[in-house]
């Protein structure tokens, strides 16, 4: 049997949501993030389709080779750096931007003495992860200096943008905005969610990340409020129609039970495709159209549906689960996830279809 359980991946709308960035930060250049392979989608096809953004960013050597090979010679910063002298030939070998964010990788840059390159120096404000010390700035900066680089960029990371309300953002754009006031170098601070909500982070570079896919980077609300669109639909289908008395129990522990005699939809999709098994109840399906409740648990290859709102369903119809026209904010919610996940976990065996 083949599988119809299919990540439409829709590039125009990958491309909207880049003008989207562009009308919030007009004046800044855009990193494009598409590390973990563009966040699910795909990394070559995601990268090919972004010509517009200005640079791309990504976490691992092997993501930034795999856009060099196919034929992308933008700017490419590898945001965690490296950490030894074979990851430092292949950086210059395929000009890479690097983010340096430890007195260790300096030193081995030290040791190294790498050809013209661009450093990303990563301050810490508050979010306790990587980052320098605000007070080794000044030493950090003038270290790089003496390795006579293309450029040096300082930048930060946001803590807690993804609430709107929470004070600790601003705390850190005063705490960066004052190291800055006495550096002649670019910057880099907004995430997606300080894109959208604290243009004064904008500065010269923005980091578009999950904005970029068609999902909201904030706690609350959706994609579609900020005027995203979702790039990937995931779609599956019927393969079978099954009538089930009163009383019956659906899937492994029959722990969901027909509350009368009704219509039970079998889809040929589960937690081996990506599909969260811990899905809370009445997680809602797309038939025809119509919303219908996940009813069950989720199994490795399949889950099972209520069709009380469809009766007129058929195998081989048509199961959205997530994308245009069903939120995927709305589905991380049921599964007490983040949409990030969502997208990052859809497995190898799902077919990816590209539009444009």
């Amino acid at each position: 049997m083949t599988r119809k359980t299919t990540a439409i991946i829709d590039l125009s709308a990958l491309r909207h949501n880049l003008s989207v960035v562009r009308n919030h930060a007009p004046t800044s250049r855009i990193l494009a993030v598409i590390k973990a392979n563009g966040y699910g989608h795909g990394i070559e096809p995601i990268g090919l389709a972004l010509k517009e953004a200005d640079a791309f960013a990504v976490a691992t050597m092997s993501e930034a080779l795999r856009l060099r090979e196919a034929g992308i010679n933008k700017p490419v910063v590898l945001l965690q750096g490296v950490n030894n002298e074979s990851d430092l030939a292949q950086v210059e070998k395929y000009h890479l931007d690097l983010v340096v964010h430890h007195q260790q990788q300096i030193d081995l840059l030290q040791s190294y003495a790498p050809s013209k390159l661009s450093f990303w120096l990563k301050v810490n404000t508050g979010m306790n992860r990587l980052g320098i010390s605000t007070s080794m700035v000044d030493e950090s900066i003038e270290q790089l200096s003496q390795l006579n680089p293309k450029e040096i960029i300082l930048m930060t990371h946001f803590a807690n943008a993804d609430n709107r309300e929470d004070s600790f953002t601003q705390k850190q754009i005063d705490r960066f905005e004052k190291l800055e006031q006495t550096k002649q170098l670019e910057t880099s601070m907004a995430n997606s969610a300080g894109i959208l909500h604290w243009p004064s982070a904008h500065h010269d570079w923005v980091r578009a990340g999950i904005m970029l896919y068609g999902a909201t980077p904030f706690n609350s609300g959706t994609a579609e409020e900020l005027g995203l669109r979702p790039v990937m639909t995931l779609v599956s289908e019927l393969i079978a129609v099954n009538r089930c008395e009163a009383g019956e129990p659906i899937g492994y522990g029959g722990l969901w039970r027909c509350p009368e005699t009704m219509l039970v939809g079998v889809v040929a999709i589960g937690y081996g495709d990506g599909y969260p098994r811990h899905i809370s109840e009445n997680t809602p399906v797309l038939i025809n159209g119509i919303r219908c409740p996940i009813i069950g648990r989720v199994s490795m290859d399949m889950l099972c549906v209520d069709l009380r709102s469809v009766p007129q369903a058929q195998i081989t119809d048509e199961v959205l689960l997530w994308g245009k026209g069903l939120p995927i904010e709305e589905i991380a919610l049921k599964a007490a996830t983040l949409t990030y996940e969502l997208l990052c976990q859809v497995t190898g065996r799902v077919k990816f279809s590209y539009l444009d």
